[in-house]
């Protein structure tokens, strides 16, 4: 009889001990809210530029030394990279939840999960549901607008990777990153809204 109150009373201590550490991680942590970095990734090099120094050359055209290196390996005008990072892409949010959940919202995510990347992802799906939650808290903090900038703010990690390789072999198949946000905003839009 002895043991088994040992046993419970072990127990107990335990549950009690996992539940005021569970408390104390769950109300004392500090959430990650929105991406404060973007990781560029080419090959073996990478590059970290922050989202705010981004947003400030998106608004302001001011850009960090580290941010100015970057563009100008891209060898578009600086010009035309802010105008597709302020480009906005009018969508309800409700329109733009049934989007993402559908055959062909899962096509685009699913590529796009091998361009943006969650940090400790291995697997598609946890891309692919931090997709999900960044266009439609983007799309909620733009009063049912989304652009880049909105999109990086909403992603749920501290950090974003972007694969340059993986963006390349996509950008191979369409002529602009413009036309490419076209297609995916504009054609199942339609198809969503009759339905």
């Amino acid at each position: 009889m002895q043991i088994f109150r040992m046993k419970i009373k072990r127990t107990l201590i335990l549950k009690t001990f996992f539940i005021l550490i569970s408390c104390q991680f769950l109300f004392n942590s500090s959430k990650a809210n929105a991406a404060q970095e973007i990781k560029i990734i080419y090959g073996i090099f990478s590059r970290t530029i922050e989202v705010n120094s981004l947003k400030m050359f998106a608004e302001e055209a001011i850009s960090t030394k580290k941010l100015k290196k970057i563009l100008n390996a891209t060898g578009s005008p600086e010009k035309n990279i802010r105008s597709v990072l302020n480009k906005d892409f009018e969508i309800p949010i409700t329109v733009a939840s049934k989007l993402v959940y559908s055959e062909i919202g899962n096509v685009f995510l699913t590529r796009l999960s091998s361009i943006i990347q969650t940090p400790r992802a291995d697997d598609e799906r946890t891309g692919m549901l931090a997709l999900r939650a960044s266009i439609i808290q983007g799309i909620h903090k733009g009063n049912g607008k989304i652009n880049l900038i909105r999109f990086f703010e909403s992603y749920p990690t501290q950090t974003v990777i972007l694969d340059v390789s993986a963006l390349s072999k996509v950008m191979n198949k369409v002529e602009s990153i413009s036309e490419l946000l076209d297609f995916f905003t504009n054609s199942p839009l339609e198809k969503i809204k009759t339905n």
